[in-house]
């Protein structure tokens, strides 16, 4: 699903993102990646998401190696993936239905299409009977879950979370991990770069611990981080 080879990303300024990266994610993980501020989480997601290009070394997504790949062929590789930030990225303008619908009407999808797809993925978050309100009218809470409809109405192989509970309390945070959850037992392979310690030591799931650009920690079923 996804491997990283030797990867290194040194940045214009000479700030290393990563080095020597080797690691493997298998179809329907469950992955955190922890790590303090500046300790390479953002680069190892910018470069799933070909956002900025590998260094050194070879990185292949769903099979498929990226390292090299094409400039119009980026697209096509984000359609594979889903993303859910921390600060939701609703268009206020838009209501709940329009925001989940406009993931589908970049891909140029049909309408009769995304009739039948954009209420299936807001009711999966529970939000169905709220497909006309806006996203002014409704609770933080309710923007994320409204956000990952829009991350999975395409049917990602791939979910990537950025702090998807950054923003929340701690009752709502459990709501959308939860969600997260039920939506890998579907299959899908979901990573979660997070800093929220309680989540991480209560799931039990798989951690990867970045620390200076370096694979510090790789556990099954791991913890937040462990004191020595």
């Amino acid at each position: 699903m996804i491997e990283l080879q030797n990867v290194t990303k040194i940045y214009k300024s000479g700030t290393v993102g990563l080095e020597d990266v080797s690691l493997k994610i298998g179809k329907g993980e469950f992955v955190f990646i922890v790590g303090s501020s500046g300790s390479g989480k953002s680069t190892f997601l910018k470069l799933l998401l070909k956002e900025i290009d590998v260094t050194k070394g070879r990185m292949k997504v769903n099979g498929q190696d990226v390292t090299r790949l094409k400039r119009r062929k980026i697209p096509e590789l984000r359609q594979s993936m889903g993303i859910v930030f921390q600060d939701f990225r609703l268009l206020p303008k838009k209501t709940l239905y329009e925001n989940v619908a406009f993931a589908m009407e970049v891909r140029e999808l049909g309408v009769k299409e995304i009739r039948r797809h954009v209420p299936m993925a807001l009711s999966m978050v529970g939000l169905g009977h709220k497909a006309r309100c806006y996203p002014h009218q409704i609770s933080g809470g309710e923007q994320q879950r409204t956000a990952v409809a829009r991350a999975i109405v395409n049917n990602p192989q791939i979910l990537i979370c950025d702090e998807p509970t950054g923003n929340l309390d701690p009752e709502t945070s459990w709501d959308i991990i939860n969600l997260l959850s039920d939506i890998n037992h579907r299959g899908t392979t979901v990573i979660i770069a997070t800093h929220d310690r309680e989540i991480v030591d209560v799931m039990k799931k798989r951690v990867i611990e970045i620390d200076g650009g370096k694979i510090a920690r790789d556990e099954k079923k791991g913890g937040y981080r462990y004191e020595d």
